[in-house]
């Protein structure tokens, strides 16, 4: 019998960086763009197996080896133990249209969905505190010091509020939101830009800390504005957001320039969404501007973009 699961991709609205040190986001998942994972029964003694396409990889999953070096083989040592399966025959294909690096969580989503479908396979499908939990490990593995939001959003597959070790506050807007997502066509690595903002931090603390605090306070706000339907002001938001972020130095020539065309083309506001450098940007539009904004970031450079409506019903995360 063929199992199948799949999970979200994700982008930040506010806050990204700033989080990892204690303070407050909004993320969204983003269902446009999925991992998808599918199980099929394997000869008897044959164990795990992952046949990863998308990066030409096939791997094999041993329980035994307590230094995995790749994170699929680790995400599904991580559930098959929680499961208490030492033991299980089973062939998992994995498939992601989230681009690797591109700040939409390919990692976690990667790893939810074939945790999931291990889980499915002997009947005993993760609650979301659980995976949410085996996840996060793996993000270790392709963050060093993540701060959690990525696998939460992913794993819960709604909008939320998230702060280290605080309530977890999913929400609902009264009104749909239009953002514009565009991809710079350029992969980053999150390890090396949190890894860099800590190093500027340690250098200046008191500098350094002052930006991280201004970008959670502005999230504070934004939180308020989401409720109230403020456009305007979460897209001035937004876009001071971006600015505190180049002042910590993860925003890049093509980030800078797809935010000044997303706000030239008629955007409330747009900032970087992610670790930077590379990766995507997020822009809050009009609903009836949508369209000439996403043609005027192709434009500028943008290798794809999508609309997100906030607003709207999402996905089973399960299917």
């Amino acid at each position: 019998m063929m199992h199948s699961a799949s999970a979200p991709g994700k982008v930040i609205l506010l806050g990204e960086h700033a989080v990892v040190y204690g303070y407050p986001a909004i993320a969204i998942p983003f269902g446009t763009m999925r991992a998808t994972a599918k199980a099929v029964p394997s000869p008897s003694g044959s164990g795990v197996s992952i046949i990863a396409r998308d990066v030409g990889r096939a791997l094999h999953v041993h329980l035994d080896d307590d230094t995995p070096d790749n994170a699929l083989t680790y995400a599904a040592q991580l559930a098959l133990r929680a499961l208490g399966k030492p033991s299980l025959d089973l062939t998992i294909e994995i498939k992601s249209s989230i681009p690797i690096g591109g700040g939409f969580g390919s990692g976690a989503a990667v790893s939810a969905a074939l945790m999931r479908v291990i889980a499915l396979a002997v009947e005993r499908p993760f609650v979301n505190e659980e995976l949410n939990q085996l996840v996060f490990e793996v993000e270790k593995m392709h963050h060093g010091t993540p701060s959690g939001i990525d696998n939460t959003v992913i794993v819960l597959n709604q909008p939320i509020f998230f702060q280290k070790d605080k309530l977890i506050q999913p929400f609902k807007v009264e009104s749909p939101l239009t953002f514009v997502i565009a991809y710079s066509g350029v992969p980053a690595s999150t390890r090396e830009t949190v890894g860099d903002v800590r190093k500027l931090y340690q250098s200046n603390p008191d500098h350094y800390g002052s930006i991280l605090a201004q970008i959670g306070a502005l999230v504070t706000t934004g939180q308020n504005a989401l409720q109230t339907g403020e456009v305007h002001q979460l897209g001035e938001l937004m876009t001071q957001n971006h600015r505190l972020l180049r002042e910590l130095t993860i925003s890049s020539e093509i980030l800078d320039r797809l935010v000044e065309t997303a706000q030239s083309a008629g955007a409330f506001g747009a900032k970087l969404s992610g670790g930077g450098r590379g990766g995507n940007i997020i822009a809050l539009a009009p609903p009836e501007k949508s369209e000439g904004i996403s043609a005027a970031l192709r434009t500028a450079g943008a290798v794809r973009t999508w609309l997100l409506i906030l607003g709207e019903a999402p996905t089973d995360p399960k299917t």
